[in-house]
């Protein structure tokens, strides 16, 4: 019987393995040849690093960085950038998104004050971050963390805001009505229904917020910054024609935004372990 169980549990592991390798599959396919096709182009037209550098001269690039990293007493310059930087857009995202989620809390409770502070979080969200990039900087310093955090805070706020407001408000009306008619108060029904039918919504801001962190906090860096920052760094890089050590800092920037995205997808499915299923099988 033992024997079953274990031959069964490692037939489910292997197809569980398989489909997941099936599921990823058409994403590996497309970057190989992206990379490849990006690859030859360079050598076929005779592009210049300037213009394009080559994939492989990138990744030489970040090995060379990183193993100067890992070397105890040596200190790569693009590590240190982006352990800053992602400080910087891990700062801004707690800050943006806790406060969204409060907010979206209070005007999904008073109906009125959701009607009129929406149309305010629609047209802030519509202003670019070069607008608010010099304004931060002059409140907290060009060289100060807070200046940037405060930059992606305002970023990630407002689709936090409103989605977890859709969340709150968009129940079903019977399930509503049936807590209603048991009596349940406006923290039960709040706690009991209208959080977890938000969560959706919530994970699905939090996931978008993750990318624009990165975003945000790499774009605020171009304005000014310490040298230990990627938007600095790339600046720097790229005025100095090292555009390999550019090309390899806008690499770690876009491995960071990944970590970031699959780390609240892992969090999603420990909170959601039933909606990720459902949405596995459509």
């Amino acid at each position: 019987m033992a024997e079953m169980t274990g031959v069964s549990a490692s037939t489910s592991r292997r197809q569980s393995l398989g489909s997941r390798l099936r599921y990823y599959l058409p994403t590996i396919v497309v970057a190989v040849a992206v990379l490849v096709i990006w690859e030859a182009a360079v050598d076929i037209f005779n592009i210049r690093e300037f213009i394009l550098p080559k994939p492989t001269d990138i990744l030489a690039e970040f090995l060379a960085q990183l193993r100067t990293f890992l070397t105890p007493g040596e200190q790569s310059i693009l590590f240190e950038a982006a352990r800053a930087t992602l400080w910087s857009a891990f700062g801004g995202f707690i800050i943006g998104c806790g406060v969204g989620i409060v907010v979206a809390l209070a005007t999904a409770r008073w109906t009125i004050l959701s009607e009129a502070t929406m149309p305010f979080a629609i047209a802030a969200n519509s202003v670019p971050i070069i607008a608010f990039a010099p304004i931060m900087n002059n409140w907290f310093g060009i060289t100060n963390p807070a200046s940037k955090m405060a930059i992606v805070a305002i970023i990630v706020f407002f689709p936090t805001m409103i989605n977890t407001v859709r969340g709150l408000t968009l129940v079903d009306r019977g399930a509503l009505e049936l807590m209603t008619s048991y009596a349940a108060g406006g923290f039960k029904i709040l706690w009991a229904l209208r959080i977890p039918n938000a969560l959706p919504f919530i994970f699905s801001a939090l996931r978008v917020a993750s990318s624009l962190s990165v975003i945000g906090a790499v774009v605020s860096e171009f304005f000014g910054g310490p040298r230990a920052t990627l938007g600095v760094y790339i600046t720097q890089e790229a005025s100095g024609f090292n555009f390999t050590r550019a090309w390899a800092a806008i690499l770690v920037a876009s491995m960071i935004g990944i970590l970031f995205y699959n780390v609240v997808l892992l969090m999603e499915r420990r909170m959601m372990p039933w909606y990720h299923a459902q949405r596995q099988t459509h």
